[in-house]
C-alpha cells in the first residue's frame, strides 16, 4: 500500500499557494456548540473569523448542523461517538465533505478506502492553510496533530477508518431519528407512558423549586430576625444607660419602657421560633425530595444504564438529574450557613427556653446527614467500563487491552472543581475472592488516580475520565486448575472508585462501584464473556451479586427475546420481529412451546448446552450470525432482504403457492460461524419442489459479495444451458429491484483480445461465480435438480470418470 508523505505536515510554516486557496470552498460546518474542542477552540470567535474573512456560513441542510440544534440530551450521546481515534474536530471542520462520501462502500474496499483516506489528508491539509491565513496557531497545531495521529492509526488500515466514519454517521442519524421521534411525540401524539413521564419530571420541578424558594424564605427571616434582635439589643442598653444617668428616668417611664422591652423580647422569641420550625419544615421537604431523586429518579436511570449497555435504548443523559441535585445539595448548603448565623445570634443573645439553643444540634446533624446522603449518591459511574476496540461489548475486558471508564458527581459546585481525587481499585471488599474456588485476582496497570474536574468534559460537568487502564492477572504460584465452579466467562468482578470531600467542618467519604465485568484473556471468550453480561443485566440490579453465576436465575422468554432484538438493532436498523422470535423461541423451548412468552429458559440451554442436534450453543450460533451480517449482509439485512430465522417447514409452507423462482434468505442452522442460504421454489403451485443451495460462510462471502452471488448463481445440468433458477425476491419483488443497487460496479476493461490492458500483466480477467453441476444420472427425478455441495460433487466424480463429466458439460455447451 502506497504510504503518504508527511512532506506537507513538514511545510505547515508556509503559506499555501494563492491557487489552493482559491480551489478551496468550504462549506462544512466548522462551528458547534458542544464538540470535542481543543484548547482554545471559541464558537463566538470562530464565527468571528469566518464573517472577517468573508467565508460562507455551515451548510443548514448538513446532518452536523442539524445535530447541533438538538437537546443536551441528545447531544450528549453525540458526545460519546467520538474520540481520539477519530476526534470530534474533523467531523466539524470537513462536515460536509465527510457527509458527502460513500463511507459504505469504502468499509468493504480497500482500493475506495485507500483512495478516501488521501482525500481526507488533502482535506486536512486545505484546512491547515486556512487556520495558516487566520494566524491561528492553536488550531494549527490541533490539526497538525489530528492528521498525524491518523496516518498513524489508519496509514496500513484505511479500511478500519471507513468503518469508524460509517459508523459514526450511522448513529448520528439514528439521534436524529430518535430526536425527531421525540419531539412527535411532545407535540402531538404523546402516549400516556411519555405523559407520565412529563408530570414526573414536572412534579420532581415543583419540589427542588419549593426547596429552593423555602431556602431564600429562611435567608430572609434570619435577616428579619437579626434586624429585631439589633434593636432589642440597642434597646435594652439604651434603657440601662439612661438609668445609670444621674438625672435618671422617670418611674412610669421605666415601667413603660419595660413593658415595651417586654413585648420586643416576645416577638423575638416568637420569631426564633418561627425560624427554627421553617427550617425543620424545609428539612423536611429536602428529605422527601431528596429521596425521590435518590431512590426512584437515579435508580431508573441506573436501570436505564444497565438496559443500554446490553443493546436497549440508549440512556437519557444526566444533564437534568444534575441540575436537581446541585440545586438541593446548594440549598443544604446554604441550610448549613443559616444554622451558623443562628448560632452566632444565639451567642449574642440567649435565654430559656432558647428554641435555637434546643434545637441547633439536631438541625446541624439532620442537614449534613442530608447532604452526606445527597453527595455519596451523586457519584457514579457514567460510562461504564469499556474497551475502544469494542464500544458496543462494554463490561467484557481482555486482559492487557487498554479500557476506559468515566465518572460523574452530580453535585456540580465550583468549590469542587479540582478538589476530588478520585482512585480506581480492582475487585475491592469481594468476598468471592475467598470463598469462590479458583476465583483470578487482577492488577490495575497505568493511571489509577485521578482530579475531577469541570474542564475535560464537553458539558461542563465534573468528571474524571479514566482512558489508560489495563488489567493483568496475579499468576499464583501453582497452575490454575478448572476444578472451580466457574468458569473464566462466568466469572464476575467489579471496579470501585473512592475519593473524599474535604471541606471546613465536612469530611465525607465517596465510593461507587461499576456495573459486575467479565476478564477475558483471550479474544475468543468475548462471545462467551457477552453472554454472561446479558444474562446478568437482564434479570439482576444489585452490582454486588458477584456470585451470580453460582446460582443463576432463569429467563423469561418474553424478556429474552426482547433482548435478543437489540444484539441485532444496536449494530444494524433492524431488530427481530414477531415471526422471526417465535423461531427462535422454539429453538429454545421446543416446537411445541409456539414460543410462549412465560416460557422459561435456564442459563444452560442458553449458553453452554449443544442445542438439538448441534455441536454448539444456542448462544454462539446467534453470536456467528451476528458477525456475518455486520460484516458481510448489514445492507441487505437492514433493508430486509433477509428473512433469516425460519424454520425449514414454514420456508416451505411460504414458498409453496407463490411462483416457480421464487426464493427467500435464511441461516443457516447448522454453522457455528454463521451462514446464509437461499431456498426456491419450481414447478406447478400443484407438485411444487423446493431446492436450497449449500450454505455461504464469511469465507466464500468474503471472495463475492452475496448481492452478485444471486446475481450471477447457475444451475447446470445435462443437455441444458447454465441459467440462474432465482427470480423474486419472496413474495413477489423482482432479483434485480431487491438487490440490484448492490450489484458490484460495472468496472472500464480493456478489449477483450488486448493483453496489454493497463496494468500489462498479460492475464485475461476472471470473475468468480457460484454454481451448482448436475449429473445427467440424477435427473431421472425433479429432486436431481437440486444443487450439490463440493462433498456430493466428489463423491459423483469417484463414481462417474471425467470423460463422461466432459462429455456432458461439451453436450450441454454445443446445444
Amino acid at each position: 500500500m502506497r504510504k503518504t508523505s508527511r512532506c506537507c505536515l513538514d511545510s505547515y510554516h508556509r503559506p499555501a499557494p494563492n491557487a489552493a486557496r482559491e480551489r478551496h470552498k468550504p462549506t462544512e460546518v466548522e462551528a458547534g456548540p458542544r464538540g470535542r474542542r481543543s484548547p482554545g477552540f471559541c464558537l463566538a470567535c470562530h464565527c468571528q473569523r469566518r464573517r472577517a474573512a468573508g467565508q460562507p456560513f455551515p451548510n443548514r441542510m448538513t446532518q452536523w448542523y442539524q445535530l447541533q440544534q438538538l437537546d443536551s440530551k441528545f447531544l450528549e450521546q453525540v458526545h460519546q461517538l467520538y474520540d481520539d481515534s477519530f476526534p470530534m474536530e474533523i467531523r466539524q471542520y470537513l462536515a460536509q465533505w465527510l457527509e458527502n462520501q460513500d463511507w459504505e462502500h469504502a468499509a468493504n474496499n480497500v482500493s475506495f478506502a485507500t483512495v478516501l483516506f488521501h482525500d481526507l489528508l488533502s482535506q486536512l491539509d486545505d484546512q491547515f492553510s486556512r487556520f495558516l491565513i487566520e494566524n491561528n496557531f492553536l488550531l494549527q497545531h490541533n490539526i497538525r496533530k489530528s492528521k498525524r495521529n491518523l496516518q498513524d492509526n489508519f496509514q496500513e488500515d484505511p479500511i478500519h477508518m471507513a468503518m469508524i466514519i460509517y459508523n459514526c454517521l450511522k448513529e448520528e442519524r439514528k439521534i436524529l431519528n430518535s430526536a425527531q421521534l421525540s419531539n412527535q411525540m411532545e407535540v402531538g401524539s404523546i402516549q400516556n407512558t411519555v405523559i407520565g413521564m412529563l408530570d414526573k419530571q414536572k412534579e420532581l420541578d415543583a419540589k427542588v423549586k419549593a426547596v429552593k424558594n423555602s431556602v431564600i424564605d429562611v435567608e430572609q427571616d434570619i435577616k428579619t430576625l437579626e434586624d429585631m434582635q439589633d434593636e432589642y439589643d440597642f434597646k435594652c442598653k439604651t434603657l440601662q444607660n439612661r438609668e445609670l444617668e444621674s438625672n435618671g428616668v422617670s418611674q412610669e417611664e421605666f415601667k413603660k419602657e419595660q413593658m415595651n422591652l417586654k413585648k420586643m423580647f416576645l416577638s423575638l422569641d416568637l420569631k426564633r421560633k418561627e425560624v427554627v420550625n421553617k427550617i425543620v419544615q424545609l428539612l423536611n421537604t429536602t428529605e422527601h425530595t431528596q429521596s425521590a431523586l435518590i431512590n426512584e429518579e437515579l435508580v431508573e436511570w441506573k436501570h436505564r444504564q444497565q438496559t443500554a449497555c446490553i443493546g436497549g435504548p440508549p440512556n437519557a443523559c444526566l444533564d437534568q438529574l444534575q441540575n436537581w441535585f446541585t440545586i438541593v445539595a446548594e440549598s443544604l448548603q446554604q441550610v448549613r450557613q443559616q444554622l451558623k448565623k443562628l448560632e452566632e445570634l444565639e451567642q449574642k443573645f440567649t435565654y430559656d427556653p432558647d428554641p435555637i439553643t434546643k434545637n441547633k444540634q439536631v438541625l446541624q446533624d439532620r442537614t449534613y446527614s442530608l447532604f452526606k446522603q445527597l453527595i455519596q449518591s451523586s457519584f457514579v459511574v457514567e460510562r461504564q467500563p469499556c474497551m475502544p476496540t469494542h464500544p458496543q461489548r462494554p463490561l467484557v475486558l481482555k486482559t492487557g487491552v487498554q479500557f476506559t471508564v468515566k465518572l460523574r458527581l452530580l453535585v456540580k459546585l465550583q468549590e469542587l472543581n479540582y478538589n476530588l481525587k478520585v482512585k480506581v481499585l480492582f475487585d475491592k471488599d469481594v468476598s468471592e475472592k475467598n470463598s469462590v474456588k479458583g476465583f483470578r485476582k487482577f492488577n490495575i496497570l497505568g493511571t489509577n488516580t485521578k482530579v475531577m474536574n469541570m474542564e475535560e468534559s464537553t458539558n461542563g460537568s465534573l468528571a474524571a475520565e479514566f482512558r489508560h487502564l489495563q488489567l493483568k492477572e496475579q499468576k499464583n504460584a501453582g497452575s490454575r486448575t478448572n476444578e472451580g465452579p466457574l468458569i473464566v466467562t462466568e466469572e464476575l468482578h467489579s471496579l470501585s472508585f473512592e475519593t473524599q470531600l474535604c471541606q471546613p467542618g465536612l469530611v465525607i467519604d465517596l465510593e461507587t462501584t461499576s456495573l459486575p465485568i467479565v476478564v477475558i484473556s483471550n479474544v475468543s471468550q468475548l462471545p462467551s464473556g457477552w453472554a454472561s453480561i446479558l444474562w446478568f443485566n437482564m434479570l439482576s440490579t444489585d452490582p454486588k451479586s458477584l456470585s451470580f453465576f453460582l446460582n443463576p436465575p432463569y429467563a423469561k422468554w418474553s424478556k429474552l427475546s426482547e433482548v435478543l432484538s437489540w444484539q441485532f438493532s444496536s449494530v444494524t436498523k433492524r431488530g427481530l420481529n414477531a415471526d422471526q422470535l417465535n423461531m427462535l423461541g422454539e429453538k429454545l423451548l421446543g416446537p411445541t412451546s409456539g414460543g410462549s412468552h412465560d416460557g422459561l429458559i435456564p442459563w444452560t440451554r442458553f449458553c453452554k448446552e449443544n442445542i438439538n442436534d448441534k455441536n454448539f450453543p444456542f448462544w454462539l450460533w446467534i453470536e456467528g450470525i451476528l458477525e456475518l451480517i455486520k460484516k458481510h449482509l448489514l445492507c441487505l439485512w437492514n433493508d430486509g432482504c433477509i428473512m433469516g430465522f425460519i424454520s425449514k417447514e414454514k420456508e416451505r409452507a411460504l414458498l409453496k403457492d407463490q411462483s416457480p423462482g421464487t426464493f427467500l434468505l435464511r441461516f443457516s442452522e447448522s454453522s457455528r460461524e454463521g451462514a446464509i442460504t437461499f431456498t426456491w421454489v419450481e414447478g406447478s403451485q400443484n407438485e411444487p419442489q423446493f431446492h436450497s443451495v449449500e450454505p455461504y460462510t464469511k469465507k466464500e462471502l468474503s471472495a463475492v459479495t452475496f448481492p452478485d452471488i444471486i446475481r450471477n448463481y447457475k444451475v447446470m445440468a445435462a443437455e441444458n444451458i447454465p441459467e440462474n433458477p432465482l427470480r423474486f425476491l419472496y413474495p413477489d419483488i423482482p432479483k434485480d429491484n431487491a438487490f440490484g443497487k448492490y450489484y458490484s460496479r460495472p468496472k472500464e476493461a480493456p478489449e477483450p483480445m488486448d493483453l496489454d490492458g493497463p496494468k500489462g500483466n498479460g492475464y485475461i480477467k476472471t470473475e468468480l461465480i457460484s454454481v451448482s453441476e448436475v449429473h445427467p444420472s440424477r435427473l431421472q427425478s425433479p429432486e436431481n435438480l437440486l444443487p450439490m455441495s463440493p462433498e456430493e460433487f466428489d463423491e459423483v466424480s469417484r463414481m462417474v470418470g471425467p470423460a463422461e463429466i466432459d462429455t456432458v458439460m461439451c453436450s450441454a455447451y454445443s446445444t
